[in-house]
């Protein structure tokens, strides 16, 4: 574990070292957030509660989704995919630790660094400026700890699969790009799910993608409580187990034959 750790310490100070790309990128989640705030504020207008939110959850979820942007790393990713196609997968498959664990790690590492230093500033800005409605409940609060961390495995357990992808297609772009599509559409992040039809909502609520914004962002709002609570951790927590599980199938089938392009 320790060899785990360090790699994930590493990762947060490589991120460090990037101080006025975290003020570039939170000054742009703060002006999208503020775009977005607006528009849901058009939208409720006179109406009190829209599918069982208030104005105050909306607004919350606005900037709550812009906050968990960076944690949870919804757009596109490629880092294992160039190494695949450069052959550095080759070095890295033969050094003595676990390759899923190493990337695991160092996602850790990243996700860390962006809660603390992407999050909590954009959520700040809109918790400054508009009234948002939040749980004061410590058990939610803690819940939201837990689904947050459940959330990141998950996001990174989808990215690791699009990756893999680079070891049979000529452009892994596709791929990612793909995975990209579906976070935003399917995670909540665009539009609660619980504004979309109910059959719609009853399907997507089935896949991965609700664990890494709409399940966090309705615990905080103290939507799940009790049981409510415990079923949807668990839903994240199977979520993150079988993609890491698929994601070790994957790899084990692909590196039987390791084909590099262009290396």
């Amino acid at each position: 574990m320790r060899l785990y750790y360090e790699i994930a310490r590493r990762s947060f100070d490589r991120f460090l070292t990037y101080r006025a790309a975290t003020l570039a990128g939170t000054a742009t989640n703060g002006f999208f957030g503020l775009m977005r705030t607006y528009l849901f504020i058009g939208f409720y207008g006179s109406q009190g509660t829209v599918s069982g939110w208030t104005e105050g959850d909306a607004l919350a979820f606005v900037w709550l989704g812009q906050a968990l942007l960076m944690p949870v790393f919804i757009f596109g990713w490629y880092d294992i995919a160039l190494t695949i196609r450069s052959g550095d997968v080759v070095s890295d498959l033969s050094k003595p630790f676990d390759y899923y664990g190493f990337w695991l790690a160092r996602d850790a590492g990243r996700a860390l660094y962006h809660t603390l230093f992407r999050a909590i500033p954009t959520f700040l800005i809109g918790a400054l400026l508009f009234r948002l409605s939040l749980s004061s409940d410590p058990a939610h609060w803690l819940g939201f700890l837990v689904s947050l961390v459940l959330a990141v495995w998950i996001s990174f357990g989808l990215r690791f699969l699009a990756n893999l992808a680079a070891f049979w297609l000529l452009d892994h772009r596709g791929a990612v790009y793909t995975l990209l599509f579906a976070n935003g559409l399917f995670s909540g992040l665009l539009v609660p799910l619980n504004y979309w039809p109910d059959w719609a909502e009853t399907v997507v609520r089935t896949l991965p993608f609700a664990g890494m914004v709409q399940i966090p962002v309705e615990i905080i709002l103290g939507k799940s409580t009790g049981a409510d609570l415990v079923v949807a951790l668990l839903f994240q927590l199977g979520w993150a187990v079988g993609l890491m599980l698929a994601g070790r199938v994957v790899l084990a089938l692909a590196v039987r034959k390791v084909v590099i392009q262009g290396g």
